[in-house]
């Protein structure tokens, strides 16, 4: 089947099939005679693989790793489920901090840009050190 057709079954775009060749987690498939990439059903199946993979949280570089594991056939015991589980503790604490993010945000909109003579608390407290409490994930950036 031809980039456009793998794009269409695996619900991908083209650009995301050549991205994934690029960085080298979609083996070039072989060619036609006339130039055309020709793929197969593996690669239907890795490509939803990639896609889920990313929509769970995983890099692309993880999800490379993943495949190495399993690709041998031989997966060391409890290796992916540990990288899982890995995932979902990430995931927790990305979740925990935009929890963080919400509260203060809330918070800062309590403060109501009422006065015109009076600069707006809003921006007052953006512009102090504690103003706004980010958790440290988000203080970082």
């Amino acid at each position: 089947m031809n980039i456009a057709e793998l794009a269409e079954r695996a619900g991908v775009k083209v650009s995301t099939l050549r991205f994934y060749e690029r960085r080298g987690v979609l083996p070039a498939p072989p060619r036609t005679s006339s130039g055309y990439r020709d793929f197969d059903e593996e690669d239907v199946v890795r490509v939803r693989y990639l896609r889920r993979g990313q929509q769970l949280g995983f890099t692309l570089a993880e999800l490379g790793e993943l495949t190495a594991l399993t690709g041998s056939r031989v997966v060391i015991a409890g290796e992916v489920a540990s990288r899982g589980r890995e995932k979902l503790a990430e995931i927790d604490a990305r979740i925990a901090d935009l929890a963080q993010l919400r509260d203060a945000l809330a918070g800062l909109l309590a403060l109501q840009c009422t006065d015109p003579d009076e600069p707006c608390p809003i921006i007052s407290a953006l512009g102090t050190e504690t103003g706004l409490e980010l958790p440290a994930a988000a203080a970082a950036h």
